[in-house]
């Protein structure tokens, strides 16, 4: 397996940032995210304060970021992650088709999850909440569970839980009707809280209380606490120092997910400075390895 200098999650200002650099300081790394890079980004009308483009939208901003990711030849990979661990030495980034990256250090720029974790989540995580239908359905073959779903690309998973499960309850948090090709029960409610005792019992929304095994949560991206076991958090904001470092050796955070404020040129200089981090602890590591 190959074994990653540097992983970074995300690909919006801050994530391209620090992708630009760890190239240029030729390291050997993964860039995590989605080719239509930041939903945020592209829906943006017009930037006025990013040095150098002046009264630029937000879709010229991105393709422009994307020409510069061709002309660097940087590829970007779309493989969602579902949790990051600290091994000791290295991180095991574990994503939604249930396989393993590994990676001496990690950056994450995922921008911000709106909201909060339902009242359940945290405590029930491992114990009926999943983050994954992948990797943790057949835990629950035969067994009844409902899925939240954040938006229409998450119908796939919901479709690959209703060949294990006996009932798979769908709860979709966006507008468009969904569409499965197997037997799933689509409820229109309003998900506010996951019950349960040892394990999950149930999900309960603005309108009825729903018997189930397990609770699936499958958002756009995951709220830094759950993504990362152990990770210090401030309000909504991974907690960082000037140099983007996490309470966690080897683990930088830039971008929106590291706190106000919410600005492109910001998250773009907080990107190359978290790389650069990355770049030092790497040295330093070796240095004591050697």
């Amino acid at each position: 397996m190959t074994r990653y200098d540097i992983a970074i999650l995300g690909t919006g200002p801050a994530g391209l940032s620090a992708a630009l650099t760890a190239k240029i300081r030729n390291k050997n790394f993964i860039l995590l995210g989605s080719k239509d890079l930041s939903a945020k980004l592209q829906a943006a009308h017009e930037i006025d304060n990013y040095l150098g483009l002046s009264k630029v939208s937000g879709s010229d901003m991105a393709s422009a970021f994307t020409q510069q990711m061709k002309d660097m030849d940087i590829e970007i990979t779309e493989e969602k992650i579902t949790a990051v661990y600290a091994m000791g030495d290295y991180f095991a980034l574990q994503t939604d088709q249930n396989t393993v990256i590994e990676a001496e250090s990690v950056i994450l720029a995922t921008g911000v999850v709106a909201g909060r974790p339902y009242p359940g989540e945290e405590q029930y995580l491992g114990r009926g909440v999943s983050y994954c239908a992948t990797c943790d359905a057949p835990l629950f073959k035969g067994k009844e569970v409902t899925v939240i779903g954040g938006s229409p690309k998450e119908e796939a998973e919901a479709d690959f839980l209703a060949e294990v499960c006996s009932k798979v309850t769908y709860f979709p948090l966006y507008q468009e009707t969904p569409h499965f090709n197997h037997a799933v029960e689509v409820r229109t409610e309003k998900p506010v809280e996951i019950l349960g005792g040892m394990k999950v019992t149930s999900l309960k929304t603005d309108q009825n209380e729903y018997p189930c095994d397990a609770v699936f949560i499958l958002r756009e991206a995951q709220f830094p606490g759950q993504l990362v076991p152990g990770l210090a958090i401030e309000g909504t904001a991974v907690k960082v120092n000037l140099q983007m470092e996490t309470n966690i050796p080897g683990l930088f955070a830039a971008g929106d997910i590291a706190g106000l404020p919410y600005q492109y040129i910001k998250a773009a200089g907080q990107g190359n400075t978290a790389v650069l981090s990355a770049v030092n602890f790497l040295a330093q590591k070796k240095r004591k390895a050697a």
